[in-house]
């Protein structure tokens, strides 16, 4: 085969319209092998005589699109001193753009026999792992431009592209559970009619479906097992593997802006799927372990670990930073997506133990043209010690908002001593985030989420219930602040099902009348549920699944959320960009009888004192947003105005009766929703009379604008 020297930028395969540029970093390696992967499984070998700081590299004229490719690496296998190179072990390009196949969990894909961990194993892995496979950046993207919605303006949808589609009616069977499902006009269209805008998907890196779990009839559902960093997930893909699967997922991505719609990925950049010293040899372990990983610092045969999956990336060194902004860059600039979520992200912080605000990652981030312009989520903790890190990120970046979630569930099962926290979380959660100069948009608000119950569970379970995962029940969180509304699991008695209904309409109304942004799991507004298991990281099955089929009691919720959606996002009082001070925000030097952008009152309309928030028994209050108050301007500079507010929330059994405070707050109210459905909207009300909201209830009402 004819060679040419080619570069060493950038890594990974390049097709250039003629031949494929192959560069690949390896700084422990003394010998590096390119192997072409034939349809019958034989392998050309091409040396890779070229060696530029460290990068390995060749051009090859000859090499086109759907190329199937791997790499022997030869060098020192020596764990103590942390190499572990194994020219037996194919591995993969960890700049692959595509990848083909999955492991089986052959004893060939480790680098140790399973009878003896000290013996060496040269049994060659080709045929039993994944091979990398070269694809063509040409796409027509058309027209497509960025939705660029601003984080005031969205909301959120958390979404597993097979659990999303695997059971929608409209979606042609044989597409179900790919990128082409999510595109397709039934899903859009309920997207659209929900009111989101931007999906959040659960990973679609190329990830490793775990040996054990196969062998029980289970798989890696979830997806948090990354091994392709720039690699859309092969499974997920409808029309083939050989690189079909980046054009496939390109259209998706276009499909959904052309709705409006931004895509967010769920991102894994703090561990891979090679595990612990144990796990299988498939890339960046064979190819420079000590480079890629973080080793014991005493003990380099081991992987320090703080994120409970074996390893844990290097944050220090360069060659890891590089690898994960070329690959952010790469999802940005290649495949168009808006934003990521990067999970258990105090492990990107941590340069040494203890989680730095500043360390490199962020630093990098944060100069970095493309990637400071997107949408950046942190899942702000890891497993590791001080890794609970909410409020705790630099202010490029928003967080998924823990505490909101903790203090929301609370709230509506009954929890003492809770007001105090609940007007933090309804108001953006200033106490965690205005102390680094950021707005209530740093805080992503979520009551439920793709770890935990789902909603519908989190009002019918007290405890999680994942027998099907086959870990006796250790799996999952115990501690869920859950309440299953005096019946354990599935019910006929009617008043249950009533307060279960009431139970979530009063989370979503919560959600999404709350300052920041908000953020639904997928099939939350469809009465999803999952049994009582908490935990469904192997239950790729109906388990899992949303069920599209509705009742009429199901049919209600999803109108119930879709008018919720909608008030929010046509009333920019309730997704401000600022945080409430507590006065006339448009005049600084309003008298002091001035309404304020906020108050607070209590049940008999009277404005609470400090002694009302302390009380431990009290589980309502009364929340008057000001429109006339909102110290914001538009895009064009004009002044926001908007309509008032008054929130009426009972977390208690009993009905209460909530007195309006008086006609300077406005005089007459109309009702917009009821959880309960006791009041009906359009009803007015005049200032001072009296609204009774029954027990664990939402109420809110409206006044027009008197600017």
């Amino acid at each position: 085969m004819q060679t040419w020297p080619g570069r060493p930028y950038p890594l990974g395969a390049t097709f250039d319209g003629s031949g494929t540029n192959f560069a690949l970093f390896s700084e422990v390696a003394e010998r590096v092998v390119l192997c072409l992967i034939d349809d019958d499984g034989s392998e050309e070998h091409v040396e890779l005589e070229e060696v530029d700081a460290h990068v390995w590299h060749v051009y090859l004229p000859s090499v086109a699109p759907g190329t199937r490719y791997g790499y022997r690496v030869h060098g020192p296998y020596d764990p103590e001193q942390g190499h572990r190179c194994n020219p037996a072990k194919l591995l993969l390009d960890p700049y692959a753009k595509a990848i083909d196949g999955q492991i089986d969990g052959d004893e060939s894909l480790f680098s140790y026999r399973f009878d003896d961990p000290d013996a060496l194993n040269e049994d060659d892995s080709l045929g039993h792992t994944m091979t990398a496979v070269v694809v063509s950046p040409f796409f027509d993207w058309g027209h497509d431009r960025p939705p660029a919605r601003d984080y005031h303006d969205s909301v959120i949808y958390e979404a597993h592209v097979r659990g999303l589609t695997m059971r929608h009616p409209e979606v042609p069977e044989e597409i179900r559970g790919t990128y082409a499902a999510i595109a397709h006009p039934a899903i859009v269209e309920h997207l659209v009619a929900l009111g989101i805008t931007a999906v959040e998907l659960m990973p679609v890196h190329q990830f490793v479906n775990d040996p054990h779990l196969v062998e029980q009839g289970l798989s890696n559902y979830w997806g948090y097992n990354t091994i392709g960093f720039f690699a859309p997930h092969n499974g997920y893909a409808a029309y083939g593997t050989r690189g079909e699967q980046v054009m496939e997922f390109k259209s998706m991505v276009k499909a959904l802006h052309e709705a409006g719609i931004e895509v967010i990925l769920d991102v894994v950049y703090n561990h891979t799927a090679e595990g612990n010293h144990q796990g299988p040899t498939l890339s960046f372990r064979g190819i420079d372990n000590a480079a890629y990983y973080r080793l014991v610092d005493d003990d380099r045969a081991h992987y320090f670990d703080t994120t409970g999956t074996g390893n844990s990336l290097l944050m220090r060194s360069p060659h890891v930073l590089q690898l994960i902004m070329d690959s952010l860059r790469y999802w940005v600039e290649e495949m168009h997506v808006d934003g990521f979520r990067f999970d258990l992200a105090a492990t990107l912080a941590r340069q040494f133990h203890e989680v730095d605000r500043l360390s490199a990652f962020f630093d990098i981030v944060q100069q970095d043209p493309i990637i400071s312009q997107v949408k950046l989520i942190a899942e702000p903790w890891d497993l590791g010690s001080g890794g609970y890190q909410v409020g705790g990120f630099p202010p490029l970046w928003t967080e998924w908002n823990g505490d909101y979630r903790d203090t929301v569930r609370d709230f509506w099962r009954g929890e003492a001593s809770t007001l105090p926290q609940l007007a933090s979380r309804l108001t953006g959660s200033s106490d965690l985030y205005e102390h680094s100069g950021r707005k209530p948009i740093a805080s992503i608000n979520f009551v439920t989420a793709h770890d935990g119950f789902t909603l519908t569970d989190l009002v019918s379970y007290d405890e999680k219930h994942n027998d099907a995962n086959g870990e006796g029940g250790q799996d999952g969180e115990s501690h869920n602040r859950s309440w299953n509304s005096g019946v354990e699991g599935p019910t006929d008695d009617p008043d249950v099902r009533a307060l279960r209904a009431r139970q979530r309409r009063n989370f979503l109304a919560t959600l999404l009348l709350s300052q920041g942004v908000p953020m639904i799991a997928h099939g939350d507004e469809l009465g999803r549920t999952q049994q009582g298991n908490n935990n469904v990281y192997c239950q790729d099955n109906e388990l899992s699944w949303v069920d599209w089929e509705l009742d009429e009691e199901r049919e209600a919720l999803l109108e119930f959320t879709r008018r919720l959606v909608h008030l929010r996002l046509e009333h920019p009082l309730l997704h401000r960009r600022r945080f409430f001070t507590g006065r006339d925000g448009r005049d600084p030097d309003a008298p002091s009888d001035a309404l304020p952008d906020i108050e607070w009152f209590d049940i008999t309309g009277e404005r609470m004192d400090d002694e009302d928030w302390a009380n431990s028994f009290a589980r309502s209050v009364m929340v008057f947003l000001n429109g006339d108050a909102i110290d914001e301007r538009d895009a064009r500079g004009a002044e926001v105005v908007d309509d008032s507010f008054l929130l009426l929330l009972n977390a208690h059994s009993e009905p209460l009766g909530f007195t309006l405070p008086h006609a300077e707050y406005g005089e007459t109210w109309t009702v917009v929703l009821d959880t309960d459905g006791a009041v009906s909207p359009g009803d007015e009300l005049a200032a001072g009379a009296t609204l009774t909201a029954e027990g664990r209830s939402v109420v809110v009402l409206v006044r027009e604008s008197a600017l």
